[in-house]
């Protein structure tokens, strides 16, 4: 899975307060106009009465706002554009952070929230791992062959992985999902699919990976008209102030990170409070591995951020999550961890 360096069941009550509502079928009085400034409207109205009835209203309507933030500063982006978290309202808007006056906008069918968005002299040299998977050969052969190569090594398969990554996320259940190194999409679209979320991120730093990720969602009318964001990001720094994400998934993607340490420590700052974090990845060796073979393998994958099950938890937990637990097959694990 490449680095990057979720229709809709009813929102749980007890979550309501914590994260913003991205539906696309939010609809607002004639009288409130959104301003380029995040999260304020004005209010014309021709009379007290019509003021006091739009303020009511207000009141009862849960505004939409916006998630993302810039990358640089982390500061909340200035959304220019139709409301919605819907591809298309996405991707005829612009963003800007007020702070440092850097402006985002969509590139194809992705919205680049990456650090050097926008840049046109400066180039940067990439690990050999992240520039495979920007290749376009590979993210078309990557649900057409790649994935399926997996179970090799214990992977039970992605319906299976879908399934038990929907039971970790139980207590993020309508809220916001991030899907992580998600390639072409292919947990990213399930998620959406499911209805479990209010809206769902899809992640990934090759721009290839988000084009596949596009063209299947065109494929399926029902993902298409879901809330589903496909973004371009590095996962050591990711666009969303702090607290405000519910779920983050990564799928088969942690041993393709130039470091897990500084990604993990990404992901824990994003999460809200009880946030839930999932993962999947390749170890290097299991607790069933001989010893005899450990050493072959720690030879053999000595180029690869591929962990054991101690280093994946200790991570997690120094990186202050908790309540970690984990699955393993192989050399497959699913891991879980909480935000306090």
């Amino acid at each position: 899975m490449a680095i990057a360096s979720p229709s809709l069941r009813p929102l749980h009550k007890s979550l309501l307060p914590n994260y913003p509502c991205f539906s696309h079928n939010v609809r607002f009085p004639p009288s409130l106009h959104f301003s380029s400034q995040p999260f304020r409207f004005t209010v014309r109205a021709t009379s007290a009465v019509a003021l006091e009835q739009d303020l009511r209203t207000q009141q009862n309507q849960k505004v939409e706002t916006d998630s993302f933030s810039c990358p640089v500063c982390y500061e909340p982006l200035i959304r220019k554009g139709p409301s919605g978290f819907n591809l298309e309202a996405i991707y005829r808007s612009g963003f800007k952070c007020k702070r440092c006056n850097k402006s985002y906008s969509s590139k194809d069918a992705y919205l680049d929230l990456t650090v050097t968005a926008g840049l046109r002299d400066y180039t940067e040299v990439k690990p050999a791992g992240t520039e495979l998977f920007r290749s376009p050969f590979v993210s078309f052969v990557y649900e057409r062959g790649w994935r399926q190569n997996f179970n090799r090594s214990g992977f039970p398969g992605p319906d299976e992985e879908f399934r038990m990554a929907q039971e970790y996320f139980k207590p993020a259940e309508g809220g916001i999902l991030v899907d992580v190194s998600c390639g072409s999409g292919l947990f990213s679209r399930k998620f959406a699919k499911s209805g479990t979320y209010s809206g769902v991120i899809a992640l990934d730093f090759s721009e290839n990976m988000l084009r596949q990720c596009n063209d299947f969602i065109k494929q399926d009318a029902s993902v298409l008209a879901s809330n589903i964001a496909l973004v371009r990001a590095d996962v050591s720094r990711l666009p969303f102030s702090s607290g405000s994400i519910d779920a983050v998934h990564a799928g088969a993607a942690l041993h393709c990170w130039p470091s897990p340490s500084n990604a993990i420590a990404e992901i824990s700052r994003i999460l809200r409070s009880g946030g839930v974090f999932v993962g999947s990845t390749f170890l290097r060796y299991s607790s069933s591995t001989s010893r005899i073979i450990r050493p072959f393998r720690e030879r053999i994958l000595q180029n690869y951020n591929y962990l054991t099950e101690e280093e994946i938890e200790d991570l997690c937990t120094s990186c202050g999550l908790t309540n970690y637990t984990k699955k393993v097959q192989q050399s497959f694990i699913m891991f879980s961890a909480q935000k306090p």
